[in-house]
């Protein structure tokens, strides 16, 4: 919420309480146009996970013992506390700009800014990896895309189809992404059905020389990367019906879903016998052959294909509700909370998110999640720590939905996922990017979101616009 220029102290008193009780600006939407518990997991799904593709380099890194028991506690230790987490704050506070608005609720402007400018520039690089996932997937059944920038060129098709299908309408995206869901797992499930027939058929199969360089700490990142980004769907809670009961329920059953989508394939393949030092980004087509011959290895890389677009599709309806909520609430330029008039999609925020999406394209694959997880990790600190400050300073705020455990619980959720960052921590102090480590360079955008709050400050002290009262969603 922007400082509003105050003529009279009565003014000044009534903006102080709006500040509050009411932390953004909420566009109500028609009931129809809603997101109900399965649209909605299915969303979730794509903003976290996209299916089994991606897990390829967890078991080149760890081996299989080890790639399965990281699958099975990862969610334990980062998805679950996280997904509770989660519950709690959006059935508490279900304002658009979701993480944003419960940053801001409990520790102000300043660290409000910093949780939006930190989501926004973690995208960047997040964003980045599906159009990769999905020209690499395209690659394995047409290598012609390999030549020149040809697969950026698609990369970039990717970033504008997904752009106008959000400004098409939520409705669009998650009913997209509920079939994609479908269209994605119909080839594990063949994938799992088939190994129990090829149990040590495959030890000895020819698979081509890999490239990946990933070992069991990289492996160990690339699984953070596979079950974070939950609190992606909180920035749509205007967008979601009955969002006090709806949220925690989606949370715990896409949190079930992910788990199972990983561990059941990998499991499965072991059996086969399968070298896992064969694995590497882009393998499950390959996987696909071996067991089921050309039409199988078509299935999954298409499957790939769908993954990539599906993350991308549902990604840009959850980060482009930050610059929306933002501008909103007089924090950037009103430009921003432009909406298409029919589908009320924030058409300005998706376009300008688009273009900074699409610059990171050339990035690789390992260089990206690294970068993404120090970016995603320190906004989620401060949301684990908008949870604890609004336990203390709101106790009567009504929570549909507890951590349980009381204050205790609220404290201890998060120390196990703070725990995990610190192993992206000692890894980006190896990765190089633009000549420095990538420990470096996200310390350097970290702190540029100081910089851009007070550049923001001193262009505009009263804020871009006038905030309004926020509508909670029914």
């Amino acid at each position: 919420m922007s400082r509003l220029r105050r003529k009279t102290s009565k003014l000044a008193t009534a903006s102080a309480l709006r500040q509050k009780t009411t932390p953004l600006i909420s566009v109500p939407r028609k009931k129809s146009a809603r997101l109900t518990l399965w649209p909605l997991v299915a969303a979730t799904f794509f903003m976290v996970s996209g299916g089994t593709y991606g897990t390829e380099d967890i078991v080149h890194g760890a081996g299989y013992g080890k790639a399965i028991l990281i699958l099975l506690l990862t969610p334990v230790l980062w998805s679950l506390p996280t997904a509770f987490m989660i519950g709690e704050l959006s059935s508490a506070l279900p304002f658009e700009g979701g993480y944003y608005a419960w940053v801001r609720r409990a520790m102000g402007n300043f660290w409000g800014f910093q949780e939006a400018w930190l989501s926004l520039v973690a995208s960047i690089f997040d964003m980045a990896i599906y159009p990769t996932l999905f020209v690499l997937y395209l690659e394995r059944l047409f290598p012609w895309f390999r030549t020149g920038y040809r697969g950026v060129i698609v990369a970039l098709a990717v970033v504008i189809v997904c752009a106008l299908m959000n400004i098409a309408g939520v409705k669009v995206v998650s009913t997209t992404s509920l079939w994609l869901f479908f269209a994605l797992s119909a080839p594990f499930i063949a994938i799992v059905c088939l190994a129990p027939f090829k149990i040590g058929a495959l030890l000895n199969a020819a698979t081509q020389p890999t490239t990946s360089t990933v070992d069991i700490l990289g492996g160990l990142l690339i699984c953070m990367w596979n079950y974070m980004g939950w609190d992606n769907a909180s920035t749509i809670a205007t967008e979601v019906e009955r969002p006090q009961r709806t949220y925690p329920r989606a949370m715990l059953t896409a949190v079930l879903i992910v788990s199972l989508s990983y561990v059941v394939p990998v499991a499965a393949m072991w059996m086969t016998g399968l070298p896992a030092s064969a694995w590497e980004t882009g393998f499950w087509a390959d996987i696909a052959g071996l067991l089921g011959g050309p039409l199988l290895r078509i299935g999954l890389a298409l499957g790939g294909m769908i993954s990539g677009f599906g993350m991308f599709n549902a990604l840009v309806m959850s980060y482009s509700r930050l610059p929306l909520a933002m501008a909103q609430d007089g924090m950037l330029p009103r430009m921003f909370g432009k909406l298409q008039p029919c589908t009320r999609a924030p058409w300005v925020a998706i376009l300008v998110c688009a273009v900074g999406w699409a610059m990171c394209l050339g990035l690789g694959f390992e260089r990206l999640v690294t970068i993404d997880i120090l970016l995603y990790g320190a906004s989620l600190s401060l949301e684990f720590t908008a949870l604890i400050v609004l336990r203390v300073r709101e106790p009567e705020l009504p929570r549909p939905f507890r951590v349980p455990g009381g204050m205790l619980g609220a404290v201890a959720v998060g120390i196990a996922p703070m725990l995990l960052l610190g192993f992206s921590v000692i890894r980006s102090q190896s990765e190089q990017v633009l000549g420095m480590s990538s420990f470096a360079f996200g310390m350097i955008l970290i702190g540029a979101g100081v910089v851009a709050y007070a550049l923001n400050h001193a262009l505009k002290p009263a804020g871009w616009s006038a905030a309004q009262q926020a509508e909670p969603a029914a």
